[in-house]
Formats: C-alpha cells, structure tokens, sequence
C-alpha cells in the first residue's frame, strides 16, 4: 500500500497516548455487559451525583419548555456572581464576576488556559507523577512539557529548588501545579505555595493551579485551611482552573471554570466563542442551586463518607500486599507502588489487567500519570465509597492468595 500524502495523514500533533482510565472503563463496560461482576475503582467519578438541588433545577428548566439558546461565552452571569461569592465564603477572596469563566468542564479550561497563556515552543513544567492530560493537550499545542521528578522527599509535589533545576535547563514559560494532586492526593500547604507563586513571580513564570479538588480534603482538625490554599490568595496573575465534577460529584454535566488574570480575560472570551461557542446552557442554569446552603451541606456528608472510605483503605493497606503509597491528603485516590506484586507480575499495566480479568476489580495501572517509572505503580480510586473499596480489598486479597 503506497503511503498517502501529507494531507491526507493524521496530525502530528494528534499523536498523542490515549488516557488509560477511559480503556479500563470501557474493557469494565464489556465485562458488565457479559454479564461479570465488576467493582470499578479506576475512574474519579463520585458515586452520589448532582446535589438535590441542582437536578431538581435541571429538571425544571427542561420541563420548562423554554428555548436553551446560546449563552455568553464564557458563561451566564448568574452562575459567575454565584462564583465569586464562593470565594469569599471560602477564601476571603473579593473576586471580580468578570474575571470568573465557565468551562465545558475543568478539561475545556486546561484548553482555553493553555492556548491564552503559552506559545507554541513554550516550556511548561509540571510535577511527574501527574495528570496525564496536562502533558498531552500541552504537547499538542506544541509546548515544550517539562516534566520534573517529584518523589515522597518532596511529597509528590515541586518545590523552589526542583523549579530552579528545571529553569537551568531552560526559561520555563509555566508551571502547572495540582493540589490535592491526581494520582497522588497530596497537598501544597500555604507556606509552600506562597514559596511557589513567589517563585513564578520573580522569574516571569506563569502559574496555573489545578483546585478541582479544592474540599475533597481530610484536614486534621483546627487546621487553617480545611478546604485547600487558592492560589489568588497569594498572586493573582496566575490562572486557577476548577470543577463542579468533584466536591459537587457532576462529572457529566460538563462544567468547570477559570479564574482569570486580567490580561488574559479578552483573549479566553475570544477563543472560547471560537472553540466551543459556550458552556452547556442547562448545565450551567441548574448549577447556580450548586451554592445554596443545602447543596454545600449535601457535598460535605458525601466529603465525609470519601473519609470513612479512606480510612477503610488506610487501615486495611497492608494486606493489599503492595508497597509504598503516597498520603492521600486530599481527593479520592490511593497510589502505591506495587512492591512484592512488582516482582510476580513485571508491570502494572499486567497487573491491573490480571486483577480486572480474574478477581473483577478494575484500576488504574500507573503508566498514565508516569510515563517513566508508572509501571511500578497503580491508582485506585475510592470515589465508590465504602461498599465497593471493602469489596475490592476483599478480592484483592484472594487474589494474590490465588
């Protein structure tokens, strides 16, 4: 076969890996539909959904009959005043409604924001092990990714000095940090962000914080910031991208948002109209009821039980038979080594797949958030709750009894 011009092969840029998590979920779907019974612990799904409030609304408004035209771009001003009031009920944050934008989700953010804030060649550094889907949208945008080796010396996280390590090899355009951290969930406290931000000011470097899982946390009691450090608490030139999909459990609805440096509010209205046109009306309309007493208090009893099941793993993490793990200070993930397993299996891609296949316990092998040492390592997910993580255990166990 004679090989087809340029024009008609794939984009360069669209050679990018698949996410890993969507493969298992779609090999759990199969097995499920044959009729197997699967506990699926690999994605970062809440188990409980909208808050009450928020599908009612929803309900109405598609009962209403009224016409879901367009909205503005970067979304209805109702929801980006009820925004700005979450940040000064959380943080003490004045936040101008103006510099709040909706996203189809935190991913479309990561999209808008990279596109507005970097150039192509530009070198943006990020923590390894880390969401995957930071890398890729950045490599195909043509950004050089900087990926720095952060390991439990640092607690997963960057520091000033890996920052300055990274720099000697180059001016960093950006840095992306992640607190609490996927896959990881550990967390950046105030002094160490302040270091951080401080850090990116002086050396001309844009910082864009990921706090998508901002109140997903498991603070010791009195501490000074239960729900997480926003990073305009210390500089608000930095881009801080965020999600209804995990402390309000809406992940299909498709919604997230931005806060804004001002230089950058124009040049993301004008790629949002351009990209996506608008967030999802009815989404965006049911979610005003997202910041009403009682859906805060509904999110918070479904914090709680995240906490029940954490501490389920926790005290059951040595008969799992895996190795060392990161301290899972925020979201809903629990990330180890795979240790003695290491040695019987070769990797955690056969691992995880050997456990799905024989045991029915899906997660997520470590290869998707580290491409370098991720085989050595696993991500499960205890989003599902308490039910479904003493399941797991339960067939893990049996499983490397087997």
């Amino acid at each position: 076969m004679t090989t087809p011009p340029r024009s008609l092969q794939p984009s360069r840029r669209s050679q990018v890996p698949p996410f890993q998590v969507m493969d298992v979920l779609d090999r759990v779907a199969v097995l499920r539909a044959d009729g197997r019974d699967v506990v699926s612990l690999c994605a970062g799904e809440p188990s409980g959904g909208a808050p009450s409030l928020v599908s009612e609304a929803a309900a109405r408004i598609h009962a209403s009959g009224r016409a879901l035209t367009y909205t503005s771009a970067l979304g209805i001003r109702e929801l980006r005043a009820e925004l700005a009031a979450h940040y000064r009920r959380w943080y003490d944050l004045d936040v101008d409604p103006a510099r709040v934008a909706i996203t189809t989700g935190s991913s479309g953010g990561f999209v808008l924001a990279f596109l507005a804030a970097f150039e192509a060649g530009d070198r943006v550094a990020l923590a390894r092990p880390g969401y995957p889907a930071y890398r890729n949208i950045l490599s195909s945008l043509g950004c050089e990714v900087v990926e720095i080796d952060c390991g439990p010396d640092t607690r997963y996280q960057p520091t000033p000095a890996l920052l300055d390590a990274a720099q000697a090899d180059g001016p960093l355009a950006g840095l992306i940090v992640a607190s609490p951290a996927n896959p990881t969930g550990t967390m950046v406290d105030r002094g160490e962000l302040a270091a951080i931000a401080g850090w990116c000011a002086d050396h001309g470097v844009r910082l864009v914080s990921d706090e998508i899982y901002h109140g997903v946390t498991y603070p010791e009691p009195g501490a000074a910031d239960p729900r997480g450090v926003c990073a305009w608490e210390h500089d608000d030139a930095s881009v801080v991208i965020s999600s209804f999909s995990k402390y309000w459990g809406m992940t299909g609805w498709r919604l997230g948002w931005m806060l804004l440096p001002e230089d950058l509010v124009r040049p993301a209205d004008a790629l949002a109209g351009n990209v996506a046109l608008c967030p999802p009306a009815p989404a965006q309309y049911a979610a005003v009821s997202a910041f009403a007493e009682e859906s805060y208090r509904e999110c918070d009893e479904a914090v709680a039980e995240f906490a029940r099941t954490r501490e389920l793993l926790l005290d059951n993490a040595a008969r799992l038979g895996w190795g060392e793990s990161a301290p899972p200070d925020g979201a809903f993930y629990y990330w180890a080594e795979l240790g003695p397993q290491l040695e019987r299996w070769g990797s955690s891609a056969a691992y995880a797949s050997a456990l799905l296949e024989q045991a029915g316990v899906a997660i997520t092998p470590g290869g998707d958030f580290d491409d370098r040492a991720g085989g050595r390592s696993v991500r499960l997910s205890f989003a599902a709750g308490s039910t479904a993580v003493g399941e797991a255990i339960e067939r893990v166990v049996a499983f490397h009894g087997g």
